[in-house]
Order: structure tokens, then sequence, then C-alpha cells
């Protein structure tokens, strides 16, 4: 989830080249250099997320992966990829359990990334932004992952 998929990348080059054109942190310069820093702070935090995420999950026995609909229909399968953002499976009976773990480790992964970040920005508020954007990357995720199939075939994506 952190290394091998092409998702983590997507999502890095996404919100550093935002940063970059919105000029987020206003202390390193919209230069390559600037560009490099933003990148990096980016991977660096979504690797702290993910490796929250998925020790927080283990410890508590939940299931840190998505699983697809067993549904059918576009609004009946984009409601469980949006209640999957919220809950997911945990326990021994596998009973559904609130999604707090993507939420912790966005909240840790904003509060590092701020830390090194210049002209001193507050730690918590940087936490807080990172895991309310969570909310809006998490169903955007998981509804793609819901729908990669017919995706892929739409666009001839092929498995070889």
């Amino acid at each position: 989830m952190t290394y091998t998929t092409y998702g983590i990348y997507f999502k890095t080059a996404f919100f550093a080249i935002s940063d970059q054109i919105n000029n987020r942190p206003s202390g390193w310069e919209q230069t390559p250099e600037g560009f490099a820093k933003r990148f990096g702070t980016r991977q660096a935090q979504f690797i702290v997320q993910n490796t929250v995420t998925a020790f927080g999950d283990g410890v508590a026995d939940w299931e840190v992966r998505y699983e697809r609909c067993r549904c059918d229909g576009f609004w009946p399968r984009t409601r469980h990829a949006i209640k999957r953002n919220f809950v997911t499976y945990g326990g021994q009976e596998m009973n559904l359990r609130p999604q707090l773990m993507p939420y912790v480790g966005a909240f840790a992964a904003g509060v590092t990334a701020a830390s090194w970040q210049p002209n001193n920005p507050n730690l918590a508020v940087k936490g807080y932004q990172a895991a309310i954007t969570q909310v809006g990357v998490g169903i955007g995720v998981n509804w793609l992952a819901e729908f990669a199939p017919e995706i892929k075939r739409v666009l001839r994506i092929d498995k070889k």
C-alpha cells in the first residue's frame, strides 16, 4: 500500500503540485528545489500515515484493506465506498467498527510533516487539516477501488 501501489505516487504528486501552485508552505520557493521539498514532505507524510494506520488496525485486529461491495448498481456501490470510509470490519466476528485509524494516521502524519516546515506552522491545525482531508481522499480512493474493474475495461487496461 505504501510502496508497491501506484496510487500513493499519484496522490503524492497531486498534493505536491497543488502545494507548489499555491506556494504552501510559503517558506519554500516555487523552484524545482522547493517542489522537491514539497514532494518529499508529502511522500513522508503519506508513509507515516499508512504506517500508523496499518499498525493501529493491526493492533485492533481491524481490516485495513478495502473490500469491494457484493451488490450491483452504481449508487449502491457508491454508497458502499462512502460508508467504508467511516467503518471497517474487525474482531473475530468481523463486525463493523468505526474506521478510526486512517484519521489517526492522517493527524499524526500532518503533525509530523508540519514539524519540519518553515514558518513554524501550528502543528495541531496541520494535523486537523490532514484528518479532514482524509474524508474526501478516502472516499475517492474507495470509489476508485470499487469501480476499478470497470474503469480498466473502459480504458482497455489489461493485466498481463
